[in-house]
């Protein structure tokens, strides 16, 4: 008699960076990962970024080329199991919404645009979970294509965050553009790194570390190049062998002649400039050696992504840490939540919320006051503001557009401009989570001692009908709600108060 057990939840991310996009596949083993599948291409994004941040033509099609590719690791996974991200590359072009639109419809899942500190919160979450445990602090390195991040944290927890402006793609267009290496331009690398370094350098010293790790494929391949010419460990990169290998590269002159022992032919047009990043940072910090971890970005989504809608989540901690910042009335936000979520089981039947779409709206609900710290007047218009432009861990920046959406949305009149400016496939669902608010605020608006739950809800359609008990001796309520059925009449809904 064979027992049958039930196959491991399996995960997937791809992170779309400015140097190479990278894919990893893993089982849900516990709390752990098992990795399935793992691959990696050069696609050399920001090389295809003009002086405009354009994206040329040749660049996305490198881009799904590769994505077409990843593909089949990914078709038979639900959406809430894959996570793409976007970095440098795709926060700079200003054409991104052409390639992300044709990119989703090569691969059927959602692409994000992460910002610079949520980018290297989760290469630090990836690296953490990659390195065997070590008392203290440790400094996380990672260069990439477009940005490099750093940061200290301890365990698994982040305690400073940061992503600079440089990184071996940008930096070998603008340092060494014609292929030429000189001890000159070497250098101009280096102090234009050092410049960027010099904002958090004291800060960072000041806080400490004693584990320095890089977790970049540059730093992989620094520490791999440097231990074949015997300058030190395959996994540690030394100050002494890395100025070695500066040394060589000076005399090889040009980028076409970067040639060396365990340095992998992909990646030696954009070598010399990662070298002289990672130099500026050996200087900037006083570092003598630095390991290398193989965690990084693409693990850190993934870990993430086990987190999400559970106690772990880094979202809601974020959204706490705002509602306290702000001052929010917590009972008020309290009351409006109960009520969002006592309506949303009405119409679940006729209007089908995913537990994520359904979390945006109560975490909308318990944030649409966040605007008062700022002014009563237009405080839904100032909340939107805070939520789209925070550093907000765990969230990318469509979800904090989609959030920010939410509490623009919840009072007077119902923003369309702002709703069409959310991606196409989203409005209708976005539209609906915000009529729901809306209503949940209107019920509320008394601000009672305990949430209103009286209220009956139908939906026919995209209709709603709200039933009311002892609706005669709610006459503030009433005029309210008639005053939202006009709102939502004048922007193309139908809401029916029937008392």
């Amino acid at each position: 008699m064979s027992s049958r057990h039930p196959a491991p939840r399996r995960l997937a991310a791809i992170d779309l960076g400015s140097n190479s996009f990278h894919l990893l596949v893993a089982n849900q083993v516990g709390g752990d990962l098992q990795v399935v599948a793992k691959q990696g291409e050069k696609v050399q994004l920001a090389a295809g970024l003009d002086d405009d941040d354009i994206l040329d033509e040749a660049a996305m099609e490198r881009a799904l080329a590769c994505l077409e590719r990843f593909a089949p690791y990914l078709s038979d996974l639900d959406a809430g199991d894959v996570r793409i991200v976007g970095t440098n590359a795709l926060r700079a072009a200003h054409n991104r919404q052409t390639l992300i639109d044709r990119a989703e419809a090569l691969i059927g899942h959602p692409i994000e645009i992460i910002a610079g500190r949520e980018e290297a919160r989760l290469i630090y979450l990836g690296a953490a979970h990659a390195l065997a445990e070590v008392h203290g602090r440790r400094l996380i390195v990672d260069i990439g294509g477009g940005s490099t991040e750093f940061i200290i944290g301890e365990r698994f927890e982040p305690l400073a965050l940061e992503s600079l402006h440089m990184g071996c793609v940008a930096y070998t267009q603008r340092f060494f553009h014609d292929g030429t290496i000189t001890e000159r331009r070497f250098r101009d690398a280096e102090l234009a790194a050092l410049s960027e370094l010099a904002n958090i350098r004291r800060p960072y010293q000041a806080l400490g570390w004693q584990d320095p790790v890089g977790s970049s494929g540059t730093i992989k391949a620094i520490a791999a190049v440097q231990a074949a010419y015997g300058d030190g460990p395959e996994d540690i990169v030394t100050r002494q062998g890395l100025m070695a290998l500066r040394r060589r590269l000076v005399k090889c002159k040009r980028l076409d002649k970067v040639n060396m022992t365990g340095l992998k032919s992909d990646r030696a047009r954009v070598f010399p400039a990662g070298v002289a990043i990672l130099c500026a940072t050996f200087e900037a910090f006083d570092l003598e050696r630095m390991r290398y971890s193989d965690g990084a970005l693409r693990d850190g989504v993934l870990y993430d992504l086990l987190g999400r809608n559970t106690a772990e989540d880094s979202r809601a901690s974020a959204l706490l840490t705002l509602r306290r910042r702000f001052d929010v009335d917590m009972r008020q936000a309290s009351n409006v939540r109960t009520t969002a979520e006592h309506l949303c089981a009405h119409v679940a039947d006729v209007w089908p919320l995913s537990q994520e779409q359904r979390q945006f709206l109560f975490w909308a609900a318990e944030l649409h006051e966040i605007g008062l710290a700022i002014s009563h007047s237009q405080f839904h218009r100032h909340g939107a503001y805070l939520l789209e432009n925070s550093d907000l861990a765990g969230f990318s920046r469509p979800e904090q557009q989609s959030l920010a959406f939410l509490v623009r949305a919840h009072r007077r009149k119902f923003p369309g401009k702002e709703l069409d400016a959310l991606p196409s496939a989203s409005r209708s669902t976005y539209a609906r989570l915000a009529r729901l608010l809306r209503l949940a605020v209107a019920l509320n608006h008394s601000r009672p001692e305990a949430p209103v739950l009286d209220a009956r809800l139908e939906a026919d359609g995209e209709t709603l009908y709200v039933y009311l008990d002892q609706a005669s001796d709610q006459p503030l309520l009433m005029a309210d709600l008639d005053q939202e059925a006009r709102y939502q009449r004048n922007a193309g809904f139908s809401l029916v108060i029937d008392a």
